[in-house]
């Protein structure tokens, strides 16, 4: 019976390390930004109906 090895990883030289780290690095901070800025519209999208509403409340008590 041999074993069959073929699925292990050979091992990363240092430079390829060093650009999967930094390919790694520059997703995260892609990853990053993009949730901040779906934050931000979210927040802004919110007290924009938020608005709204107060708008539509206020009118309505007055009528």
């Amino acid at each position: 019976m041999t074993e069959d090895l073929s699925y292990r990883r050979k091992p990363l030289t240092p430079e390829q390390r060093q650009a999967r780290d930094a390919t790694r690095r520059i997703e995260a901070e892609k990853a990053m930004r993009d949730h901040e800025e779906a934050q931000k519209a979210f927040y802004a999208n919110k007290e924009r109906l938020r608005a709204e509403r107060l708008a539509r409340e206020s009118a309505g008590e007055k009528a």
